[in-house]
């Protein structure tokens, strides 16, 4: 079994509380205060290791760590060691791995609206590919390389076609997608690279079809597509592309319910597709984000208030939420959690774990069974490494959480916890409304 098939970091242990990475997670709500974000370093190393075991018999595989799941120096900082590259779709993510001090080479610039800024600051950085999405980007990525005397390395990205059982919110392979180009615009796009955009050289394709990923047929039914695509375009034009990018998205067990396939099983599919047919396709790029840091990443929070509705539920409401962690209310996610002080007692109650922010929708989990909860206890939500603190806001003008790295019983800030004055930082008061 992987680690994406776990809900619990490797390294969770029951003692008189929970502990993660050594540290106890009560002592880590005290030292740091809560909400607050957790990231076990060895279970995001261990993953990172089983995704290069699981890939191993293909010598010109290269990962490259979606960046939007969880972007701060620290992790990439992690991923660069641990030699993966990086999907990147904003300017904000290309600076925070620049910063960090990787090789630009590595890092990939996705997305279906870049902007000339954010172009420009790429090719400045010296970004290794572009994935090209539509036909606009093609021509400002075009004008901008002319204008800088450089070339862009590109892969064009496509939507397979191909539709996969996961939340309509983050399915990005259908034919129906604001991503990449329909099959049926593949050739016009290349005639204009052939003939008009000098400054662009096409390396690959590029496909993604979805997040939350537990059926390995799509990935098969993708590769097979996109290996067609290759095949015909050499046939067609002449043009052996040498680059192929499959995306990420394989699911993560959040509940026991959930039964993500692990990652070599996801190997199996990729390279069976390959095999299948007879095409020199040297490089490989495969695109995971949540399946490399949700299972490393827990959230604490602290029970304050209580209700209990008459002849109805009993909501517990913590001191965090949608703020800081949008997804059930935007995508009905369900969580595990734990109570990191009351490790070893019953589970006496079913309660609805809800949010302090001003929202009906604020319910982190629904009718969930959990020791008596008392006002001051520290409940441990499983599984939020992905896209919690990436998706995180100041609703209601609330300070964003800090995070910790946690490793052989040391724990380190990562993340600092927002403050009062930082949430006022880049707030103007007009001179004429200034009092006198």
């Amino acid at each position: 079994m992987s680690e994406n098939q776990f809900i619990k970091p490797i390294s969770t242990e029951k003692k008189d509380n929970l502990t993660i990475g050594g540290c106890d997670l009560v002592e880590l709500a005290k030292e740091y205060g809560t909400p607050l974000y957790v990231i076990d370093e060895a279970t995001l190393r261990g993953i990172c290791k089983s995704y290069k075991q699981a890939f191993k018999e293909y010598e010109n595989i290269k990962m490259m760590y979606a960046c939007k799941a969880l972007c701060t120096s620290a992790i990439i900082r992690i991923l660069d060691e641990e030699d993966f590259g990086f999907d990147t779709v904003s300017a904000g993510e290309i600076y925070t791995v620049y910063k960090s001090g990787v090789d630009m080479q590595k890092v990939l610039f996705n997305g279906n609206n870049k902007s000339a800024q954010e172009i420009q600051l790429a090719l400045e950085y010296g970004v290794g590919r572009f994935s090209v999405d539509n036909f606009h980007e093609a021509e400002l990525l075009n004008n901008i390389a002319a204008a800088k005397g450089v070339t862009a390395e590109i892969l064009l990205r496509i939507t397979p076609g191909i539709e996969c059982h996961t939340h309509d919110y983050i399915k990005t392979g259908q034919t129906d997608s604001k991503f990449g180009f329909d099959l049926t615009q593949l050739d016009s796009i290349i005639n204009l690279i052939k003939t008009s955009y000098k400054n662009l050289n096409l390396r690959g394709l590029h496909a993604h079809i979805g997040s939350q990923i537990f059926e390995t047929q799509c990935y098969y039914d993708e590769v097979e597509i996109l290996v067609k695509e290759i095949a015909r375009i050499k046939k067609e034009y002449g043009i052996s592309l040498d680059e192929m990018n499959i995306g990420g998205g394989l699911g993560v067990k959040y509940t026991e319910s959930d039964t993500p396939p692990s990652v070599s099983v996801l190997s199996d599919a990729v390279t069976n597709a390959m095999n299948k047919y007879a095409i020199d396709i040297p490089t490989i790029y495969i695109e995971p984000g949540r399946s490399i840091i949700s299972t490393a990443g827990v959230t604490l929070y602290t029970v304050g208030s209580t209700k209990q509705v008459p002849n109805g539920r009993k909501y517990v409401a913590v001191d965090g939420g949608m703020a800081d962690n949008p997804r059930p209310s935007m995508y009905q996610a369900q969580y595990t959690a734990e109570v990191a002080n009351k490790p070893g007692c019953e589970n006496t109650e079913k309660v609805t774990i809800a949010g302090r922010f001003c929202e009906s929708g604020d319910i982190l989990i629904e009718n969930v069974d959990l020791p008596k909860l008392e006002a001051g206890d520290i409940i441990c939500f499983y599984n939020t490494g992905a896209y919690n603190y990436s998706m995180s806001s100041n609703y209601n003008r609330v300070e964003k959480p800090a995070m910790v790295l946690v490793n052989n019983s040391q724990s380190d800030i990562i993340v600092y916890r927002e403050t009062l004055d930082n949430l006022i930082a880049n707030d103007n008061i007009p001179d004429r409304l200034r009092r006198k």
